[in-house]
């Protein structure tokens, strides 16, 4: 069987993401892309529109969370693969379709990822074992390998198999979405590829930035606290995710003292942000 771009839809979530989209204007090769917009309140939609020709583009009217988004775009997705790529992440053409080379050399796997790199060039360790089973520590792979988990800024989907197992978790509004994903995956006893030789760049936490950046700050710091514990809560245990919002609660107290002390308002409103996560009621209703 002979894998083209042809088979592959892109998928991109934006929330005021307009000063990224230039860097995306690779996505004018691809022959599929959809584009699912949380309610920016920039011009990321316009720039869109103007930049990216060839886009289908889902415009929400309020912030749906980015699980919840690309649910959107992957419920109507036709064709046999799809790759979720966040508006931070560069690559080419021909980096894709190494990934579906990869895809058509593994056709059990549900998902294929490639190697980010960083800002400064260096590759970002961004796959593992998943955390409930043992915590990995070793060397940057050299070769294609089975991990248990990899990050979903850049992420090719075997959709076959991905609608056997579900996409996102919508009670994950924003983190641990991409890990609760490679979890079931794990658990499902299918198979996670890491492809280093398949290059993307991403300029981590660059797809976000608004009018008012001290608000993302606080959204950031509350929903990765929240995300950690509803993780947690499903993947461990109820007891295990109360035990962890005490500890976590009482570790974001301590720091909170030298933040004010020495304040740096960006560090400062994400504390406090993840300080009022903790001390919400929990679990959340759709957890019990």
């Amino acid at each position: 069987m002979r894998i083209s771009k042809n088979d592959c839809t892109v998928v991109v979530v934006t929330f005021n993401s307009a000063h990224c989209i230039s860097k995306i204007r690779f996505l004018n090769d691809m022959p599929a892309v959809v584009i699912v917009d949380n309610a920016s309140d920039d011009n990321t939609c316009e720039r869109i529109f103007s930049e990216i020709k060839n886009a289908k583009v889902i415009i929400n009217k309020n912030n749906k969370g980015f699980g919840a988004a690309n649910n959107q775009a992957l419920n109507q997705i036709k064709t046999a693969y799809s790759l979720l790529l966040n508006p931070d992440c560069v690559t080419t053409e021909g980096e894709i379709e190494k990934l579906l080379y990869a895809a058509k050399a593994f056709p059990d796997a549900a998902i294929i990822a490639p190697h980010l790199i960083r800002r400064n060039e260096s590759v970002e360790v961004s796959y593992r074992w998943p955390h409930t089973h043992w915590v990995s520590k070793g060397p940057q792979a050299e070769g294609p390998c089975c991990v248990g988990f990899a990050c979903g800024a850049a992420l090719l989907l075997n959709m076959e198999l991905m609608r056997e197992i579900g996409f996102f978790d919508e009670d994950f509004f924003l983190y641990y979405e991409d890990e609760d994903l490679c979890q079931r995956v794990f658990n499902h006893k299918k198979q996670i590829i890491l492809v280093p030789d398949v290059r993307v760049s991403h300029f981590s936490r660059g797809s976000v930035k608004g009018n008012n950046p001290l608000n993302s700050e606080f959204i950031r710091g509350f929903y990765h606290a929240q995300s950690k514990l509803i993780f947690e809560h499903k993947h461990v245990s109820a007891s295990s995710a109360t035990s962890l919002r005490w500890r976590t609660l009482a570790l974001a107290m301590f720091t909170l003292l030298p933040r004010l002390l020495v304040p740096q308002p960006k560090y400062l409103v994400r504390l406090a942000g993840r300080i009022f996560a903790l001390c919400r009621r929990y679990p959340p209703p759709s957890m019990k």
